[in-house]
């Protein structure tokens, strides 16, 4: 992905967070209405047909621009930056702000929900071996509050052929907010180590 990317991104982030906390009025927010959209139409000259999907780098490594949850196009995504350590846990630090609120001042559920999906399926995913949600129990413990420093990390419990089963959980400064367990399978045909 290209600075200027990364720029747009970052640019149409924190216009979602200032379109939801807004308090100009309304002749100011019909003038940034007109703006936006000349710039989606401008933006809207070439696009690529279909979902974005996977990209492959310079390198020919692949990297997801799109995706809903570390997509670093994705201006709904977090994003969120996944972490492998060599004992074979994975977490991610992240902060989450107005786009994502559910219950008044803290995170949708759904939200927790989407993000413990990845970072436990981070755990079975492999390079040329991925893996695909089979099941994902989650018990909130309490609210996730906005605004705050988040962890979510997820570590394997066990491996049982094509399944794998993993653990986790979202904390924050007073402790875990949300836990989970979920199973990844590798599809057929998918090589196994």
């Amino acid at each position: 992905m290209t600075e200027t990317h990364e720029l747009l991104t970052a640019a149409v982030r924190r216009l979602i967070d200032a379109t939801i906390r807004t308090e100009v009025e309304a002749d100011a927010i019909a003038a940034a209405t007109d703006k936006i959209e000349a710039a989606t139409a401008h933006l809207s000259d070439a696009l690529i047909p279909g979902s974005f999907g996977v990209q492959a780098t310079p390198d020919g490594r692949p990297i997801a621009l799109g995706n809903v949850v570390i997509g670093q196009r994705n201006p709904v995504a977090p994003p969120l930056t996944i972490n492998h350590s060599p004992d074979g846990t994975v977490h991610t630090d992240f902060v989450l702000g107005a786009a994502y609120e559910g219950p008044p001042g803290h995170v949708h559920g759904g939200v927790c929900a989407l993000i413990l999906d990845h970072v436990l399926g981070a755990t079975a995913h492999q390079p040329g071996k991925p893996a695909v949600t089979g099941t994902l129990t989650l018990r909130y413990v309490r609210g996730t509050r906005l605004g705050q420093h988040l962890r979510a990390q997820a570590q394997v419990s066990r491996i049982e052929g094509t399944k794998t089963f993993a653990a986790g959980s979202i904390t924050d400064a007073d402790g875990v907010t949300v836990e989970a367990e979920g199973i990844f399978i590798h599809p057929r045909g998918t090589p196994q180590s």
